[in-house]
């Protein structure tokens, strides 16, 4: 308990296990629709497509929903939310068991579920510090990111079941609906548990635009954040939209002889799965290095290994290559983006800190459908592996650029 302070408050440890099991059905849900778009088009730009309605609510919301919390219970607006989620998933259930599913029906709730992530997720984080106190406040980053990626190694893992034993009988529905009953368990933690809300004094507070204004203000003339966030902004644009390729890449790429639907399944499943050990292990690591004075480096580090790991993963044709290399984008893409939360909240100053990591939101979240559509339509145009391995070399070459031109990541001592 003294290595993690945030697991001595009951509040934290009831949501944090309604959470874990919500997350697996979520991550059931990642796994299987794309999936399905593939499977009912047979087309790579439908999965770009898929994973541009599931981000672009995030590019309208993000910003605004920073200072909407802060006006409002934000436990109240995580169970409303998840409870948006919890009809979405119930929806896709329905209409996927009943045989009516088409490509429009993913497209329109994939905006559903991604408007309710866009105000959901900074809440969410919002909340931590009500349920901990600010001692706890990294231990509970922490624990919630470990807790994150467990979820995306069992998620994928549960799901290949689904499709394989009940193809027939269209399994990815009956996933869908595992994700649904999933969603239960984290309201009904909301329910039991009472972080200690104080709601700001609105007339201390400005115009909602002008504080919106000054986090833009301070993240400009502040080099170091500008650098992190433009980094984080790359590897959203050209780095991960390219997972919404596996898919393809499990039927495609890694065609084997004699392939049967089964097989392609679970080929699916254990790419995303071993993408989710990679980064089970990020956070594990991310969670013990709070006194390494070298966060930059282990930043670097993961950028680098996210950008080499694509390029490996375009020109493999092997399945265990394409598995090392799928977790090791896992620890690389973790890594990265938990090393630039961590450093933008170390050097902002506690009452704009908000603001600010909406930016990283809103860049790493927000401009991700456009990474989406642009890899979507190159695979369409130019084949599966030519967005990954654009990708790759952009995500390896901007953050040593960034590093030769500028000594300032690397030389943080946080």
């Amino acid at each position: 308990m003294s290595r993690f302070p945030a697991l001595q408050s009951r509040e934290f440890r009831i949501f944090l296990l309604g959470q874990l099991i919500s997350l697996i059905g979520t991550w059931m849900q990642t796994t299987v629709q794309p999936y399905l778009a593939y499977r009912i088009t047979n087309q790579p730009f439908y999965l770009g497509l898929i994973g541009f309605a599931s981000a672009l609510p995030t590019l309208f919301f993000t910003l605004p929903a920073g200072v909407w919390i802060e006006r409002m219970e934000r436990r109240k607006i995580v169970i409303a939310m998840q409870a948006v989620m919890m009809l979405q998933a119930f929806l896709l259930a329905i209409l996927t068991l009943t045989g009516r599913i088409q490509i429009w029906h993913l497209f329109v709730l994939a905006l559903i579920l991604g408007t309710a992530n866009a105000i959901e997720i900074p809440a969410r984080q919002a909340m931590m510090s009500e349920l901990v106190g600010k001692e706890g406040l990294a231990s509970a980053i922490g624990l919630q990111s470990t807790v994150f990626n467990t979820a995306r190694v069992l998620g994928p893992s549960l799901a290949a079941p689904f499709i394989v034993l009940l193809h027939d009988s269209n399994g990815e529905g009956w996933a869908f609906f595992a994700n649904a009953i999933s969603f239960l368990f984290v309201i009904a933690s909301l329910l039991f548990i009472h972080p200690k809300f104080v709601m700001t004094n609105k007339s201390q507070r400005g115009n909602m635009w002008q504080e919106l204004r000054e986090g833009q203000h301070y993240v400009l003339q502040n080099p170091l954040i500008v650098l992190l966030v433009f980094g984080i902004t790359i590897f959203s644009i050209m780095g991960f939209p390219n997972i919404q390729l596996i898919p393809a890449f499990a039927k495609d790429v890694l065609q084997q002889i004699g392939d049967t639907e089964a097989d392609v399944a679970a080929r699916n499943s254990a790419l995303l799965s071993l993408q989710g050990v990679g980064a089970l292990i990020a956070a594990i690591t991310i969670t013990f290095s709070g006194q390494s004075k070298r966060k930059g480096l282990i930043l670097i580090a993961g950028q680098l290994v996210a950008g080499g790991a694509l390029i490996g993963m375009a020109l493999s044709r092997s399945v265990p290559l394409t598995l090392t290399m799928m977790a090791l984008f896992g620890w690389g893409s973790v890594t990265g983006w938990g090393m630039t939360n961590t450093l933008i909240q170390l050097v902002t100053p506690a009452e704009l800190r908000g603001r600010v990591i909406s930016n990283m939101l809103w860049a790493s979240l927000g401009l991700a459908p456009f990474g989406n559509l642009l890899v979507g339509v190159l695979a369409q145009q130019y084949g599966l592996t030519t967005p990954v391995l654009l990708g790759g070399i952009i995500c390896l070459m901007v953050p040593l650029l960034i590093n030769f031109f500028s000594p300032r990541i690397r030389n943080v001592l946080a």
